[in-house]
């Protein structure tokens, strides 16, 4: 039989599947039930942060939303329709933006002139927080570059996208019906450790 393209990844979801129900039959039955996650994580799409690994969490444990650069854009009905489902609908008490060091949208969005594209009009975005780091930098009279400064910009791009969070109509509105919650958490994740590092907590 000729193999086709991606046949190893459906290969190794069989193999998932089987040893999940060898060593616990229930399993599928218990997740088709419904969903309860403890947090909304809104994250980058870099395949080498799967958010629920990195987290020891399994199926069913966080309700995840992944873009380029973990942004949270002011226009985006897309994240908006997830923070609303997540906050109103399935009652999750944590929302989390978590970034990470070596983020490829942040470097990107740090280059002296961003490409027009759909990419360079998403990433102008993260270029804000670009503009706050190097504000602060000319402020102190300090001078950084290379991996010292991204880092700098991934965790003020994780700061800046808090504030937009926290203006979301959504979230305003679900501070009103229940005041303090849902909670917000800006992370910031090390690929060099695996370590996951807290930046701001409202909890």
């Amino acid at each position: 039989m000729t193999s086709v393209p991606l046949d190893d990844l459906l290969r190794r979801n069989r193999d998932w599947a089987a040893a999940k129900l060898a060593t616990d039959p229930g399993f599928f039955d218990r997740l088709a039930r419904g969903q309860v996650p403890r947090a909304l994580v809104i994250g980058c799409s870099d395949s080498r942060v799967p958010i629920d690994e990195v987290l020891g969490c399994g199926p069913g444990e966080l309700f995840v939303h992944r873009n380029v650069a973990n942004i949270v854009a002011y226009n985006d009905i897309n994240i908006a329709s997830v923070i609303e489902f997540a906050t109103s609908v399935l009652h999750v008490p944590d929302v989390i933006v978590c970034g990470h060091y070596g983020c490829g949208g942040v470097r990107e969005a740090c280059t002296p002139q961003l490409h027009a594209s759909y990419l360079g009009d998403w990433l102008m975005i993260a270029a804000w927080a670009k503009r706050a780091v190097d504000q602060r930098l000319a402020a102190s009279g300090r001078s950084l570059d290379g991996e010292a400064y991204l880092r700098l910009v991934v965790e003020e791009n994780v700061r800046l996208q808090l504030t937009h969070l926290s203006h979301l109509t959504v979230i305003r509105r679900q501070w009103e019906r229940t005041p303090g919650l849902p909670r917000l958490h800006g992370w910031v994740y090390d690929l060099t450790t695996g370590l996951v590092r807290v930046l701001t907590d409202t909890a």
